[in-house]
């Protein structure tokens, strides 16, 4: 099959998961084409079945604000013409699926069906704002396909939106053989506790300043926060104030997480929302812990108490206590990380949930405009336990 694949390219969830699925997908046999503004953070191109496509907008003086959106149409029909896709697959509501739309209507010779992926904020922050209400109902319905990624989004998108078609649940994954536990590189130095986002508000990576200086009370530890935004300043500067500035290290992106995660012992989430928490999993296959705070569809997720913690948004005192307990409890730690290990390996591992994927591809290619998702698809996600 051949697919077209549009995300955000910076840091971000919907951006990495698209892109993920790409590889993922050229490694089983597709042909995988990105269409974006720049290429994204995680995709080799060296990868063979991998595309880039580049969407170039003008500069035009008249233009106060650039076209991107039709610069993307234009695109978009552009590569599905030259190399022939199967579909078109979106991610990020806003402005994607309306470019989508429009290069299926430009597509005059066959019909070019499209799938939106929703990820969170485009529905419950970028949606909601009152003046992209109306086109984001109207490109989520215009949609061939919807997905989304937990139970809580396709609950959210319905109740908020009124949206009448059906909407697939695949949740987020995680490749196992990538992201794996590493004893050896735990066992050096101090306890770490890591933070991994793009720090906007909506992260909460204050939190994780203070909830760190409590946990510094009662171990010595060291904070890793990996990733950049506009709350980076302010969370160095609460660093300096709170007087463990010594033990937080500003790491910047990170491209291959892969790597850093598995030196931690606990993950710190503590966002004020989250769709679905692809930190949290990343880190649960790395046999990390994830102490996060039960919001959107984190529960999707985490079994409290089993294979990590979920406390209230803001409670900075239950979250260090639950950090502690962890990095100050040998037994306690092992169980919990491999309990987390077996949640991902046995629920979110991409041999689990690509195959999903597929399947909806080909029900939306061969009934163009249902969107009906694939009559295996739920039973196949019972017997993986999903």
């Amino acid at each position: 099959m051949r697919i077209g694949i549009t995300c955000y390219p910076t840091y971000g969830g919907s951006g990495i998961v698209a892109t993920e699925l790409g590889l993922e997908l050229a490694h089983r046999g597709h042909e995988v084409h990105f269409i974006s503004y720049a290429s994204p953070i995680r995709l080799d191109v060296g990868t063979p079945r991998i595309y880039y496509h580049e969407v170039e907008v003008s500069n035009y003086p008249l233009f106060h604000y650039p076209p991107y959106s039709l610069a993307l149409a234009s695109r978009m029909w552009e590569v599905a013409d030259r190399h022939k896709l199967d579909l078109l697959h979106v991610h990020y509501a806003i402005p994607h699926s309306i470019s989508a739309l429009l290069a299926q209507q430009m597509t005059t010779n066959r019909h070019l069906p499209f799938i939106t992926t929703l990820h969170g904020t485009d529905i419950t922050l970028v949606g909601a704002d009152r003046s992209y209400f109306p086109i984001t109902k109207f490109s989520i319905e215009q949609s061939n396909g919807i997905t989304t990624i937990s139970e809580y989004m396709e609950k959210r998108t319905v109740e908020f939106f009124g949206v009448n078609k059906p909407i697939q649940v695949i949740h987020n994954f995680v490749n196992c053989s990538l992201y794996q536990p590493n004893e050896e590189a735990r066992a050096q130095g101090r306890k770490r506790i890591i933070h991994v986002s793009n720090f906007r508000p909506v992260k909460r990576v204050l939190d994780c300043i203070h909830v760190f200086a409590k946990v510094r009370k009662e171990v010595d530890a060291e904070l890793l926060m990996a990733g950049e935004g506009p709350d980076w300043g302010s969370a160095e500067r609460l660093a300096w104030e709170l007087g463990v500035n010594d033990a937080v290290r500003f790491l910047g992106k990170q491209d291959h997480l892969e790597r850093l995660i598995p030196q931690a012992h606990v993950l710190h989430l503590p966002s004020e929302m989250e769709a679905f928490g692809l930190a949290a999993l990343e880190a649960m296959a790395c046999g990390v812990p994830p102490v996060a705070t039960r919001t959107g569809g984190v529960p999707d997720l985490i079994t409290h108490g089993v294979d990590g913690w979920m406390e209230p948004v803001g409670d900075r005192e239950s979250q260090a206590a639950r950090i502690i307990e962890l990095l100050t409890n040998p037994e306690l730690h092992r169980t919990m990380a491999e309990a987390a290990r077996t949640t991902a390996t046995s629920r979110f591992c991409t041999d689990l949930i690509i195959p999903q994927y597929e399947a909806y591809y080909r029900k939306v290619c061969e009934s163009p405009g249902t969107g009906e998702a694939p009559a295996v698809s739920k039973v196949a996600v019972r017997s993986a336990g999903v």
